[in-house]
Formats: C-alpha cells, structure tokens, sequence
C-alpha cells in the first residue's frame, strides 16, 4: 500500500521563496502520511513560457544541481520519495523539462526528460526545451517501481504505454495546465475533462495508477505588457487507479492530497483485463510512423 501525495500550489516572483514553499508541502504530505510527493511541474518559478525570453533561461541549472540537492535533503529526513520538475540546462543552448526521481533514502536516482515539446499560444515551449532523449523510464524506488512523464506528454498513449512497458506501477506527470482567460467560458470545461479523461484513459490501458500533479493560481509574467491575460491554471490533480477510478482529487486552489494505492490492484487489472496480453505486436510497425498515406 502506497500513499501517495499530491502537492499543488500557486508559485510566486522568489524562486528561493518558491522552494521553500514547494518543501512545506512536501513536509505536509509527508505528515499526512505520503511515502511518495509527487510536484507540479517546473514549480521554482512562474510559468515563464507564456512569452519567448531569452532573459528567463537564467531561471535553468544542472541536473543534478541545487534544486534536487535540497529535495535529497528532505527525501532522507522524511524517508519519502519525491518526483520534482525541473527546468535543466544541459550545456549553453541545450536546455530540458526534466523531472528527478528521489528516493525515500535521498538518493537522486535519475531523470527523465520531456518528450512531447509544446507549441501553442502562451505554451512557446520550443523556445525552451529540447524534446528528451533518456526515452521513457521507470525506477525501481522503496515504494515501488515508478514511471514519470511531464505534462503534454500526458497526451500520447504512446508514452504511457512504453513507460507501463517497463514495469511501472504507478505513472506520475508533473504538470501545468490552465485556462486562457478568453476560452474559460467557452471551453473550459471541455477542455479539464479532457485531460483528466485522457490521464485516467492511461490507468485503464496500462492496468496502473495515475498521479497528475497540476498548479494552481492566475499568472501574469513580470514585464509583461500592461493588460497581459496570463493564464488561470485549474488544479484539480487527481490519482486515477487501475480501473480509470478517481482515487483523489483536489480542488482550484492550494492544497495537498493525499491517495492510498494498494499496488495489488495492479496484478489483479493486468491479469482480468490482459491488454498486454492481447497486444498485436506484429501488427503495429506503422505506429513509428508520422502518418499513413494511403
């Protein structure tokens, strides 16, 4: 059985600031029993990708570095596992959205790095990150063999299904999605059932649980031009088990939660309903292409 907790919070202008915060959290998780604190994504700062600067690469660093350093720090005291979100400067110009895994001993255990690259208004993420190429991964950690994804890579049941593939049992996605203040009204609705249908169509598939880690709060970039609409990011993280079941879901404001998984329940979904059992692996060479002309 594995509690897992979620922290989702609103992010302000002091990255130091940020930290600390982000580390309060995991403490509560911690104290409400979590063995695994799963975090937003790329929680040190705001979400800088709502306008191309050059100026916000500055905000990058070494991974491992500093940031997972302190969420080592804590690991070991609390003897939780942490999944953190990090923006990763590789060497000048070479920069990734990188998740760390940490085990509940404070060893940093490895990354992976964002495969699915964005590119939409307000979500210039090309500007900023490489697509990844760790590939998809999972680590065996003292509450279980987990996997991570970051955010739109929570879009492809391609990336869940290889990382399930490697044996995770639980599928984690820091995460930061929101509403532009001009489509609230009009799609909003639509638009958070989607992705928490899509993250829960990933649990059913793979016979696994989800964790989705989002960020809360309206978010305006300093410098921004006078008027700027910023984005409204929702919440609403959730766990998903192997059934495509909520287990957990917060709200649209800060708050930790917390989920027990009993990682039995993966053994009896991947046996009552075999998917990887039936998979015709013969059939699909034309999944490694872009599109199939006829």
């Amino acid at each position: 059985m594995v509690r897992v907790g979620l922290v989702q919070q609103a992010v302000g202008p002091d990255p130091a600031g940020n930290l600390a915060h982000t580390i309060d959290g995991i403490r509560a998780a911690a104290a409400a029993g979590a063995s695994l604190v799963c975090l937003e994504e790329l929680s040190n700062w705001y979400y800088f990708c709502q306008r191309e600067d050059h100026d916000f690469f500055r905000l990058a660093e070494a991974v491992p570095g500093p940031t997972t350093a302190a969420f080592q720090a804590v690991a070991g005291e609390l003897g939780v596992v942490i999944v953190a979100s990090i923006f990763e400067k590789r060497t000048e110009g070479l920069y990734h959205n990188t998740a760390a895994v940490i085990d509940a001993d404070g060893r940093y255990l490895g990354k992976y790095r964002k495969m699915h690259i964005p590119d939409d208004p307000q979500y210039y993420e090309k500007f900023y990150f490489t697509p990844g190429d760790l590939g998809f991964r999972a680590w065996d950690t003292r509450v279980g063999r987990i996997g991570v994804l970051v955010c739109w890579d929570q879009w492809y049941p391609e990336a869940a299904r290889l990382t399930a593939m490697m044996g995770a049992e639980i599928l984690v996605y820091p995460t930061a999605i929101g509403w532009l203040p001009s489509e609230k009204a009009e799609f909003g609705e639509r638009q958070v059932s989607a992705w928490e249908t899509m993250q829960r169509s990933h649990a059913i598939a793979n016979g696994c649980f989800v964790a989705a880690t989002n960020r809360v709060g309206h978010e305006v970039l300093p410098g921004s031009a006078p008027g700027a609409p910023g984005i409204e990011f929702w919440g609403g993280s959730f766990v998903a088990d192997p059934s495509g079941g909520i287990v957990v879901r917060a709200g649209r404001a800060e708050e930790i939660v917390v989920a027990d998984c009993d990682l039995a329940a993966v053994d009896v979904a991947r046996t009552h309903w075999p998917f990887l059992r039936d998979r015709r692996v013969d059939a699909y060479a034309g999944l490694a292409q872009r599109f199939l002309d006829q």
